[in-house]
């Protein structure tokens, strides 16, 4: 049975996502936060981030920006087979989406055109990834992309001798290399496997990922709780000024690659990583 949803609602929905992604925190990066604060050794670092987390409540409660960088709208659009969308395309309708949320929503325009540096106004065009899936339904998720972080991430195209260690050495060196400039506590997007547009593209989905949710089965599960500790004694700490939360989170996406290559893609996102998620 086809189902069919208007262009409209699904502008809608975008505009409420972008300007929610943009002034509140959701859940699961909240609790992880909380709980950065409770581990956090150093006196200086817990300062940095009862700070930080002073204002996500203010940010929350006054409808302000959590940060005043908000973003590239990045938009993961799974498409249930079965629905047809009418009056409108889709890639109009998600870009209205952007356009009404950053005008409407009084968020700042960070895009331009790249050479001649000319402001788009609406901070249209958003960067859309579509899947297909089964069902009669679509998956959307709003992922504003804060430069800071986004211009410290890397792909690593790694020889399959290299293997897991390899791996491991490529997200440390990234975070090194990131220090202070990605707004530490940061949230690591890791894709490995695929091609060197995949491995990127699933880097910057896996920082979507609930932080609640159980990790991946296997050496990715593994690898995720072991890189989270490297990073941690890295000393980098909140805001750069050193502590022992560097990382909130690490999160890896896997995808099977040629025999001759091993890509690694590594996505860092500030300490706010935002995202909102809905179905419709």
């Amino acid at each position: 049975m086809i189902r069919t949803i208007q262009a409209e609602e699904i502008t809608r929905n975008i505009k409420e996502m972008c300007i929610e992604a943009n002034h509140v925190l959701s859940d699961d990066m909240k609790n992880v936060f909380c709980d950065a604060v409770r581990r956090e050794r150093s006196p200086l670092g817990r300062q940095i981030l009862e700070q930080l987390e002073e204002n996500l409540k203010i940010a929350g409660e006054d409808r302000i920006p959590i940060c005043q960088d908000t973003g590239m709208a990045v938009i993961f659009l799974k498409i249930g087979q079965d629905v047809h969308i009418e009056g409108g395309s889709l890639a109009d309708a998600v870009n209205q989406g952007v356009h009404d949320g950053y005008v409407e929503g009084y968020l700042r325009k960070s895009v331009v055109e790249p050479v001649d540096r000319i402001n788009t106004k609406d901070n249209t065009p958003a960067v859309i990834h579509y899947e297909i899936m089964d069902g009669d339904q679509i998956d959307i998720t709003v992922a504003p992309k804060g430069f800071g972080s986004e211009n410290m991430s890397r792909i690593f195209m790694l020889k399959p001798a290299d293997g897991i260690e390899g791996i491991k050495e490529a997200v440390l060196t990234a975070v090194r290399d990131a220090g202070p400039n990605a707004c530490p506590p940061m949230v690591i997007g890791v894709g490995i496997g695929g091609t060197f547009e995949k491995c990127a593209e699933m880097a910057k989905h896996a920082l979507t990922r609930n932080l609640e949710e159980e990790p991946p089965a296997g050496y990715a599960g593994e690898l995720e709780k072991e890189l989270l500790e490297k990073v941690n004694r890295l000393g980098i700490g909140p805001g750069g000024l050193g502590g022992s939360v560097t990382a909130l989170a690490v999160n890896i996406e896997t995808y099977p690659t040629h025999i001759a290559g091993l890509p690694v893609a590594v996505n860092i996102c500030c300490h706010v990583n935002r995202h909102a998620h809905r179905i419709i």
